[in-house]
């Protein structure tokens, strides 16, 4: 298909030009239509309106001009953005109570445009300083902006297949006709920049795909629901005051095992409580817009856990026996999922005391020996329960705590049936190379799991991690981001329209490079599970299939012809590919240096790692180096100077502590 072909797609859908009542956006005869934004917008809000004029722009080579408050005199035609007094009465039949958070609003009459949502903020406090830094014009609710998004994709036809200039794709038109219309929307996953929080707002370090995540409308979200552990920081602040907050240990002490940063706490000890509301209180203080505190019990999910009376009074007795361990001892014991849900309900209820009224949530985390759900305990109305279920990619995964071989979808799905509340936190695991860039696709089983994710009610995503390396995983990212705002879409149409907007005439071919690696994905994790190193990766990632994936390339670029644009995305599909070699090679190569070293093999090595990093940099979004580094723990055992981490026991002897799935 070319691009020619997209324009007339686009006029037949957008610009109606035989229909007299259309709204001129931008016309031959007719300025562009001016964008009015309501008075007092807050910045983020504002900025929303620039991007729709850049947008306006980019397509028409026409920019709008932007006019804030009430314009003198009112316009004929203009664009309305947000929900402003004199929209009101030029839409007298439009409901804009939004009653639903995050609820946004299309409408057009034929004579203006209303591109309004649900926004909440408070005036005195949009600047808000976190841990990561200072985030300006921070609201509740962001809905004008990401109605203002969705008019651009929905409406001008603009797409954002990856983070960069070339994968946005943009129809120029000179006219820009809008037929009447009236659209409504309010996300039920309300938690979604999680999905990809290494570019959630305010967000540094790994991320590299801010803007993107904005436009994809994951970013501006209204409830930030993160994916961690709450009571890191207790065992420095508190152990040397208050060693009794602490889990008492099987030796009678409470000396924080296994670790200062897993330490456990006596969850059945009242003053633990009012510490973790008295931590609410500063929280709120520093950053007014929390919504969401977090209660999850620390990682090292096996280890060190309270024996005392009154908590283990809270733990039911039919609960899934699992494997406990403390200092030289382990010893079979019912699931934790009661005593946390318990201890949940119990700060659900200080929290609803102490700020009646207000829409407060407390965060537990299912997850290690609380995954099972709870025989007895049930949440109370204002806990949300964070899922690890670490189905995304490993459908049929078992539990490794578990001692009755239950699936974390099993897990799951028993969790919907009682939980007021649910968020999906799933870790990736690296079945066939997630950690290390790999295309590790599954997009066929995650189109799947989203719909799940959406029927079941989940009100929010947190996804441990996605690490953006988008020339190896994009049709999966894209169809994660797309189906977290709308889990119902038709997922079909929208993968259809990612591969036809982005390569035209070479679209099957590129379609078939990516269903080709992904088939085989499938197929290697069906027959060697999901717990393969990175020295099991050649077995995937052989020459026959990699050379059958360049011949998909190849076949690719020639579809596309002289097209400089399609070119220039097949050539960055294809530096995945370039990456994947060299990291497979190196896979082969340093498996058996670590036993027989071979200094010709190690300079292969290093030569690849160079090649790695040129290609990182000269194509930054294809691949993101910052998480694929040789000394990052993902690529250890890749690099001469950076050994195989060691491995651990066996769960025979000792559960796994850390959860690496």
């Amino acid at each position: 298909m070319n691009r020619r072909f997209l324009v007339v797609m686009l006029s037949v859908m957008v610009c109606r030009s035989s229909q007299a009542d259309d709204f001129v956006v931008v016309g031959e005869a007719a300025a562009p239509a001016p964008i009015v934004v309501f008075d007092g917008a807050p910045p983020i809000t504002r900025e929303a309106a620039v991007t729709l004029a850049d947008y306006i722009e980019k397509i028409s080579g026409r920019r709008p001009s932007i006019v804030d408050g009430v314009p003198d005199p009112q316009p004929e035609r203009a664009i309305w953005v947000g929900d402003q007094p004199a929209a009101r009465k030029l839409f007298p039949q439009l409901k804009l109570d939004f009653e639903h958070p995050e609820e946004i609003l299309l409408a057009c009459d034929g004579n203006h445009l209303l591109i309004a949502g649900r926004d909440r903020w408070n005036s005195a406090r949009l600047d808000v300083t976190t841990h990561e830094g200072t985030i300006h014009g921070k609201q509740l609710e962001y809905g004008t902006a990401n109605a203002v998004f969705t008019f651009i994709q929905d409406k001008l036809g603009v797409r954002w297949l990856w983070p960069g200039e070339l994968g946005e794709d943009v129809v120029k038109q000179s006219t820009i006709r809008i037929a009447p219309f009236e659209v409504r929307y309010h996300p039920q996953i309300r938690s979604r920049a999680g999905v990809f929080h290494y570019s959630g707002l305010g967000q540094r370090g790994y991320g590299r795909a801010h803007d993107w995540l904005r436009l994809q409308r994951l970013q501006l979200h209204s409830i930030d629901m993160g994916g961690g552990h709450g009571f890191g920081d207790w065992w420095e602040r508190f152990h040397e005051t208050h060693p009794e907050w602490f889990a008492l240990q099987s030796d009678g002490t409470r000396s924080g095992f296994p670790n200062p940063r897993n330490a456990k706490l006596c969850e059945s000890n009242p003053e633990v409580a009012k510490q973790w509301l008295a931590d609410v209180e500063c929280s709120l203080a520093a950053d007014p817009t929390q919504t969401i505190f977090n209660a999850s019990p620390n990682d090292g999910w096996a280890s060190g856990h309270c024996v005392c009376e009154k908590c283990r009074a809270w733990d039911h007795p039919d609960g899934e026996p699992r494997i406990f361990n403390w200092f030289k001892r382990n010893e079979l014991h019912p699931a934790l999922t009661d005593r946390d849900v318990t201890f949940a309900n119990r700060l659900g209820a200080l929290l609803k005391q102490r700020y009646p009224g207000k829409d407060y949530y407390v965060l537990m985390m299912s997850y290690g020996h609380s995954r099972p759900a709870p025989i007895k305990a049930r949440p109370a109305d204002n806990v949300i329960i964070s899922s690890v279920a670490n189905f995304l990619g490993r459908t049929n995964l078992i539990d490794d705590g578990s001692t009755r071989d239950t699936t974390h979808r099993e897990q799951f799905a028993a969790w919907t049936k009682i939980a007021p509340h649910l968020m999906w936190r799933p870790n990736t695991g690296s079945p066939a190379g997630w950690q290390q860039g790999l295309p590790d696709l599954s997009v066929a089983q995650t189109i799947k799991d989203f719909r799940l994710i959406g029927d079941s009610g989940c009100m929010g995503i947190y996804v441990d991690g996605v690490w953006e390396h988008w020339s190896t995983i994009g049709p999966q990212y894209y169809m994660m981001a797309h189906l977290t705002w709308n889990p119902r879409q038709d997922a079909a149409a929208l993968l259809d329209d990612y591969y036809r907007r982005g390569f035209g005439p070479a679209a099957d071919d590129v379609r078939g490079y990516y269903e080709l690696l992904e088939k085989a994905r499938m197929e290697f994790v069906a027959k060697h599970g999901y717990g393969g190193d990175v020295y099991t990766f050649p077995q995937l990632y052989t020459p026959k299939l990699l050379d059958a994936a360049e011949a998909k390339l190849a076949a690719a670029a020639a579809a596309a012809g002289n097209d400089e644009l399609y070119r220039r995305r097949i050539a960055f599909v294809n530096v995945g590919l370039d990456y994947t070699r060299l990291v497979v090679d190196n896979a082969r190569l340093m498996k058996d240096h670590w036993t027989k070293p071979d200094s010709v093999a190690e300079q292969k090595v290093r030569r690849n790692w160079e090649a790695i990093e040129r290609l990182c940099a000269s194509t930054p979004y294809a691949i993101n180096w910052g998480p694929v580094r040789p000394t990052t723990p993902r690529m250890l055992g890749l690099h001469p100077d950076q050994p195989p981490p060691k491995k651990k026991k066996s769960r025979q002897k000792v559960v796994n502590d850390l959860d690496l799935n």
